[in-house]
């Protein structure tokens, strides 16, 4: 059976918000080859679902289950739709702390995951100081920050694609 399609995580296998790991989904009660394994935010005493129960909306129908925080979509003021379709019908992700899903060109862009080395080390400098919310970060700070950086390491940089525009983006987070 194939995954379902996410607008906003076109790849949650590759992300690791969904892993190849049989069992039963809690809310369908169906036996599945694959389940979500990241964040869920509800009421409810829930570890993993399939990702079937999230693209169809039902886990939130029956849970009240969220992925990811709506906060910075809201404040984006993007339309209802988009930020339920986000946060009640989109896979979330491993953050340290609440994932901030980032806006662009007026929608929600779609998560690509771990920001990769190859990819940051390319970044301009302004580019690099939205990640650190400063104008500009300089060579020899960004060259010692990368000496250390491991994706899926802490701090967590997150790499975001504009599905208008195309250009990326990126945050950070720190346990």
């Amino acid at each position: 059976m194939d995954l379902p399609r996410f607008r906003y995580h076109p790849d949650p296998l590759a992300t690791g918000s969904v892993k190849n790991q049989s069992g039963t989904c809690p809310c369908c009660n169906r036996r599945v080859e694959f389940m979500y394994v990241a964040s869920i935010y509800s009421t409810h005493s829930i570890e993993r679902l399939c990702p079937w129960c999230i693209a169809d909306g039902t886990a939130h129908e029956k849970f009240g289950a969220t992925f990811s925080d709506s906060h910075p979509l809201v404040v984006a003021k993007l339309p209802d739709t988009i930020v339920r379709e986000v946060t009640e019908r989109t896979p979330g992700y491993v953050s340290w702390q609440q994932e901030d899903w980032m806006s662009h060109c007026g929608d929600a862009c779609a998560f690509v995951g771990d920001a990769k080395k190859e990819v940051l080390v390319k970044l301009s400098p302004a580019q690099r100081g939205a990640i650190f919310a400063k104008p500009t970060v300089d060579d020899a700070d960004w060259k010692q920050f990368l000496s250390w950086y491991t994706p899926g390491g802490d701090p967590g940089i997150y790499h975001f694609e504009c599905l208008v525009c195309r250009t990326s983006l990126f945050n950070m987070d720190c346990s």
